[in-house]
């Protein structure tokens, strides 16, 4: 296993990693997309949820509508939707006992050792507003949530900031964000998903070890 140490900068996933957001956004989504369809479809929705943790919501509303639904849905509607959606888990997301102390306190002590940037999947103002809020902002180089999605993200930060790739890693709680490393060629280490365990350089347990 590769570890931490080995690398110059770190870019770090969000939700499941920095913040425990999964349960949050799943009941968001079963609110949202019900209406719409039957419990075997949104029981089918889920499982794609949270095989692809890392994956946009406006991605997930329209994989819901055109491969679950088999009904098309145009780009307006989709923004319709997200809006909606970020309504829904607004009142849940500004508590603190979301953060994932584990990783937090691993930032807190290292980020003056290392790049560190967040590439989430998460939209890109409510994301910022959340860590803004809990003063974690100023651990970060820089915060960039979607739209685009995190492969574009860590394409661009590479370039922006000359960056080697093999002095990187992502530490990624999903299978997007392994499949986005690979597709930049950046190292990845799981965490917080063990079916993550044999992918990439390696899974981390705990940070505080």
């Amino acid at each position: 296993m590769r570890k931490l140490s080995n690398f110059s900068t770190i870019l770090w996933d969000f939700d499941g990693v920095i913040f425990d957001g999964m349960r949050i956004k799943s009941e968001g989504f079963r609110e949202l997309l019900s209406p719409y369809g039957t419990k075997e479809d949104i029981e089918r929705f889920m499982e794609f949820h949270f095989l692809h943790g890392g994956v946009p919501r406006f991605q997930k509303i329209e994989y819901f509508f055109k491969n679950i639904l088999k009904r098309d849905i145009s780009l307006d509607d989709i923004n319709i939707l997200a809006k909606r959606f970020a309504k829904i888990i607004e009142k849940n997301v500004f508590d603190r006992k979301n953060l994932i102390e584990d990783t937090l306190k691993f930032i807190e002590q290292n980020y003056k050792n290392y790049n560190f940037h967040i590439t989430s999947g998460a939209e890109h103002s409510e994301l910022n507003a959340i860590c803004g809020y809990f003063g974690i902002s100023k651990y970060f180089i820089s915060i960039e949530g979607s739209p685009p999605t995190k492969d574009i993200v860590i394409a661009r930060l590479l370039k922006e900031y000359n960056y080697r790739a093999d002095e990187v890693v992502l530490v990624g709680d999903s299978f997007t964000d392994y499949e986005a490393s690979r597709s930049n060629g950046i190292h990845f280490l799981g965490y917080n998903n063990p079916e993550l365990r044999g992918y990439g350089d390696g899974y981390i347990e705990r940070f505080l070890d």
